[in-house]
C-alpha cells in the first residue's frame, strides 16, 4: 500500500438522481450490471446503501454481500445529515443533535437487510461533520468515506480525525477516507468543485479522467505520499436516465445536463475502461472496511 496504487470504489445506493427522485429504476436495473461487470473485473467494491433502499431490496442487499463486495450505510433516506458545503434550495442539514439517533436508525435497517454488522459509511453529497465521525465512533464503524477533498482540500491521504473537529486528524479508530479530486489542477469555482472529478467517467469517457488521475498521482508522488484514489458513483448512472422535466407529486425537477449525460450503456462501457486502465497503473482494489484495516 505504501508504494502502490489503492482504489476505492463507492457506489451510493439510493434513489435516482440522488434525492430530486423518489424512483428506484437504477438500484433494480443498474446494480445487476454493475455486480456482472465487476465480477469479470475481479473488482471488489462497497455500495453504501441508505435504509430505505435496504429495506425496500433485502435480497439485493444479500446478493452484494454474497459475491463478496461490501455493504456500507448511506443516512436514512439520503438526507442531509453533516454540514452544508454550498446552498441549495430546499435542502438544509440535520441539527448536530439529531444526527446520533438517525444515524443508529439507518445503519439497524441496513443491517437487518444484509444481516451483519455494517462497517462503513458515507454521506450524502459527501456532506459530512464531527457531529457525524462521532455517532460513527460510537456505533463501532470503522471507515466513513465522506471527506469532500475538492472543498477542504488538506487531508490528501486517510487519516484518523479528532471528536472535537472531523477535517483534523486525530485519536478515532475510525478512518476517514478522502474522495478522489485532482489537487494538482488550478480550480476555478469557488468551491473547488470542478476538482472533484465525478461524473467526468460517463460525460467525457475514461480516458479524460485518467488524465486527471495520473496528475493527481504524480502530486502525491512528489510529496511521498501513499496512493489512495477513492471514486463515488450511483447505480442510476447505469440506467438511461430521462433529461428534461421530471414530473412527479405536487412538483417537478429539472436535473442540470450533465447529471443525466450518458447514463446507460455509455456509463458501463467507460466504467470497464476505467478500471482496465487503473490495472494497467498498478492499482489494487480495496472496500472501505479493508483499506480501514490495512491501513498504518
Amino acid at each position: 500500500m505504501e508504494k502502490g496504487i489503492t482504489v476505492v470504489f463507492g457506489f451510493d445506493v439510493e434513489t435516482d438522481l440522488g434525492s430530486w427522485t423518489p424512483f428506484y429504476d437504477g438500484v433494480e436495473k443498474g446494480t445487476p450490471k454493475l455486480l456482472e461487470l465487476l465480477g469479470d473485473a475481479d473488482v471488489k467494491a462497497t455500495f453504501f446503501f441508505t435504509g430505505e433502499a435496504a429495506s425496500k431490496f433485502p435480497a439485493l442487499v444479500r446478493e452484494i454481500d454474497s459475491r463478496g463486495h461490501e455493504v456500507g450505510c448511506h443516512s436514512l433516506y439520503h438526507e442531509t445529515i453533516g454540514d452544508e458545503l454550498f446552498p441549495i434550495p430546499g435542502v438544509k442539514p440535520l441539527l448536530p443533535e439529531e444526527v446520533p439517533l438517525r444515524v443508529k436508525r439507518a445503519t439497524e435497517l441496513v443491517e437487518a437487510a444484509v444481516g451483519k454488522e455494517v462497517l462503513s459509511f458515507r454521506c450524502p453529497r459527501l456532506w459530512g461533520s464531527t457531529a457525524v465521525v462521532n455517532a460513527l465512533e460510537d456505533l463501532g464503524f470503522l471507515a466513513d468515506a465522506s471527506y469532500p477533498l475538492y472543498y477542504y482540500r488538506e487531508r490528501l491521504i486517510p487519516y484518523h480525525p479528532s471528536r472535537n473537529d472531523w477535517t483534523k486528524e486525530g485519536d478515532m479508530r475510525l478512518l476517514e477516507i478522502p474522495n478522489f479530486a485532482d489537487m494538482s489542477m488550478e480550480s476555478r469555482d469557488e468551491f473547488g468543485r470542478d476538482r472533484d472529478q465525478w461524473p467526468l467517467f460517463r460525460t467525457d469517457g475514461a480516458d479524460k479522467l485518467m488524465i486527471h488521475v495520473r496528475n493527481y498521482i504524480s502530486y502525491l508522488k512528489e510529496r511521498s505520499l501513499p496512493v489512495v484514489l477513492c471514486f463515488y458513483m450511483h447505480p442510476w448512472e447505469f440506467v438511461e436516465m430521462p433529461g428534461g422535466l421530471i414530473h412527479y407529486g405536487e412538483g417537478s425537477v429539472m436535473p442540470d445536463e450533465f447529471i443525466t449525460r450518458n447514463c446507460g450503456d455509455k456509463a458501463l462501457m467507460e466504467l470497464g475502461n476505467l478500471i482496465r486502465d487503473l490495472k494497467e497503473e498498478g492499482a489494487g482494489f480495496m472496500t472501505t472496511s479493508e483499506l480501514a484495516r490495512a491501513w498504518k
